[in-house]
């Protein structure tokens, strides 16, 4: 049994809180304290008022003078299981193509497709392993990951499967994704209703009936998947009782997001060029949205997603990486923090928030994780920071003393 652990003198201790139906708020507790038992927060408060029955010899403590105490950060929207790198296509772009030129061409998507397809599960496990790894150094406690680059049947459950095993062996917590409609494969580009019914008919029952995911994900884009095509297959996940989640409004203004919206999704990713009325429909669906400007900033493109407006509208706005081996390679929250405060004019307080306790409601966990509250999980990082602005300011670094994960001590 482990012993119970005390985090104390806290300079500052950052507490995220959850406004049902807006967008939160970041309590401030100097020289705080946090009090784990098992893997559980069972105590938060100022050091000075820390109740003795806590304090015994057998308590792991740990001294944070000097130092900020936050929840770690719930990175809402991942791709981490894949194999092969892009980095040609990152030459591609410098030079002048667009994403969707590389797509059309090919590569992109499909690529990746190609190359997992050839990969083992003991291949793909050992490649993310590193990867899980490096999303801890930089504070991220949960993830969520997708599939997509399968695009088969016995791919798409190869990839789901993966993700499972990592979640028995890795300290991480993964939050798995079905995401069989993130592309047309190769061998169904002249028979598109075929592919689209495969996941209908077989994928996702096949998901369903194993447990393997806890979200159905589409990519909806008028070069991918319509929106009348992202409606079915959506339907059909809810009907296989499956939560629903949605790529949408990316690359233009489909209006896909709206249209999960309507269906009850419980988040719509990306939303770079979502109009006034899908943001209104959004907040009327009580729909997450989760923003990814890491992606916008990798690809070298300059239309971000109107965080402002969203805010200001009081939807409970998340941040995530995209975290892929094409659109994205960011794997740090804090630069993702540093990207929405330069380019979607986010405050570093509304970022904390976002990458916490919001993104935590964007997977249905937040009376889990997300904030250091009593009765939740023991995910905690301890800051090398003066205060809760320096994050975002310090733009690609990382000053991380500790992190805690399920109330262990992982990093010194």
């Amino acid at each position: 049994m482990k012993n119970p652990l005390i985090i104390k003198h806290a300079q500052k201790l950052l507490c995220p809180t959850d406004f049902h139906g807006g967008f939160g708020q970041l309590d401030i507790i100097e020289d705080g304290a946090v009090v784990c038992r098992k893997d559980i927060i069972v105590w938060v408060g100022k050091t000075s008022d820390i109740p003795p029955d806590y304090e015994n010899e057998n308590c792991q403590v740990i001294n944070a003078s000097n130092k900020l105490v936050a929840p770690g950060f719930v990175d809402c929207h991942t791709h981490p299981i894949f194999s092969g790198t892009r980095e040609h296509e990152f030459v591609m772009r410098c030079q002048g193509k667009s994403y969707r030129e590389i797509a059309e061409a090919g590569g992109g998507i499909r690529y990746s497709v190609r190359m997992l397809r050839t990969a083992s599960e003991e291949e793909l496990l050992i490649d993310a392993i590193p990867r899980l790894n490096r999303f801890l150094s930089t504070g991220t406690t949960t993830i969520e990951a997708k599939s997509g680059y399968g695009l088969s049947i016995d791919n798409e459950i190869k990839m789901l499967r993966v993700i499972r095993k990592l979640n028995e062996i890795h300290p991480i917590d993964i939050v798995p994704t079905f995401l069989g409609a993130h592309e047309l494969p190769d061998e169904y580009r002249d028979r598109r209703r075929d592919y689209i019914d495969l996941v209908i008919h077989e994928m996702i029952p096949m998901v369903a009936e194993e447990k393997l995911a806890v979200f159905c994900d589409v990519f909806c884009e008028d070069h991918v998947f319509t929106v009348n095509e992202s409606e079915e297959i959506l339907q059909a996940a809810l009907n296989a009782g499956l939560k629903i989640k949605i790529h949408a409004d990316q690359l233009t203004s489909s209006h896909g997001a709206a249209m999960a919206a309507s269906l009850g999704a419980v988040s719509a990713d990306h939303l770079d060029y979502s109009d006034s009325n899908t943001v209104e429909q959004l907040k009327q669906h009580g729909v997450i949205p989760v923003l990814l400007p890491g992606a916008v900033f990798f690809l070298g493109l300059s239309h971000y997603a109107n965080a402002r407006s969203m805010i200001d509208s009081q939807l409970p706005v998340a941040i995530a990486t995209d975290f892929n081996p094409g659109s994205c390679t960011i794997q740090s929250m804090p630069l993702i923090a540093s990207i929405s405060c330069i380019y979607m004019h986010m405050t570093p307080t509304e970022t904390w928030i976002a990458s916490t306790i919001n993104a935590a409601k964007s997977v249905c966990l937040e009376q889990k994780i997300g904030s250091l509250s009593v009765n939740k999980q023991a995910d905690i990082i301890i800051w090398d920071i003066p205060n809760e602005n320096f994050m975002p300011y310090s733009f690609g670094n990382t000053s991380i003393d500790n992190v805690v994960k399920n109330g262990d001590l992982l990093k010194t």
